[in-house]
Order: C-alpha cells, then sequence, then structure tokens
C-alpha cells in the first residue's frame, strides 16, 4: 500500500503535562501496551523504595517511551531500525542504524508538553 498526498497523516497526541500521574493518563489512553511496565516500574523504583528523588530518572524514562509509542510510524522506524542493526552482519551499518535509533530516543526526551 502506498501513501498519497490526500492520505490523512495519522493521529499523534499532544505529549501531555510533565507529571508521573499525567503521563500515565497518557500512556493508558494511547500506548496501554506501556502501561503494565510503567506501572511495575513506578512500584518498585518510587512507591516501595519510598524514595521520590528517583522520579526525574523514572520520567526521564517514561517520557522518551512514550512520546515514541504515541506515534505508530515512529514507534515502527524505531524497531525496524533495532531489528536490522541486531540482523546486520556488517558492523558499520549497525553503529550507523543503532546510532539512528539512538538521536530517535535522544530527540524523543526532548519533545515538550502540547507537542
Amino acid at each position: 500500500m502506498s501513501v498519497h498526498a490526500s492520505d490523512p497523516q495519522p493521529f499523534v497526541p499532544p505529549m501531555p503535562e510533565r507529571s508521573p500521574k499525567e503521563l500515565r493518563a497518557a500512556i493508558a489512553q494511547y500506548a496501554p501496551r506501556l502501561l503494565a511496565d510503567f506501572d511495575e516500574h513506578w512500584t518498585w523504583a518510587v512507591s516501595e523504595a519510598y524514595d521520590i528523588s528517583t522520579v526525574p530518572a523514572f520520567m526521564a524514562r517514561w517520557w522518551g517511551a512514550y512520546a515514541i509509542a504515541r506515534d505508530p510510524g515512529l514507534d515502527a522506524h524505531l524497531a525496524d531500525l533495532e531489528r536490522r542493526a541486531a540482523e546486520s552482519t556488517d558492523l558499520i551499518e549497525a553503529k550507523a542504524l543503532l546510532e539512528e535509533a539512538s538521536n530517535i530516543r535522544y530527540q524523543a526526551q526532548r519533545v515538550e508538553p502540547g507537542q
């Protein structure tokens, strides 16, 4: 199936406010496949640890994961890059693919609320 200029762009929801509660709600609504891991991570990293100092690292990890997962095209592209790198027998090609994947993850961390 080819993409035509008249085809509508897929809906990519905006990023939520930068709080654990808002991020969890966005994940539940738009990327529910991440929710069980999000909740499990919250439980052991913050809730059971009784340590709110872990919240910034927790948010950084899940902010980027959701920024990618909310966009099915970007999520599929990233998975394809990582799959191709894992299957590659050419070290230079694999490195380039992983660098591209890393750049996508880096950019995802910088997406602002509302974007």
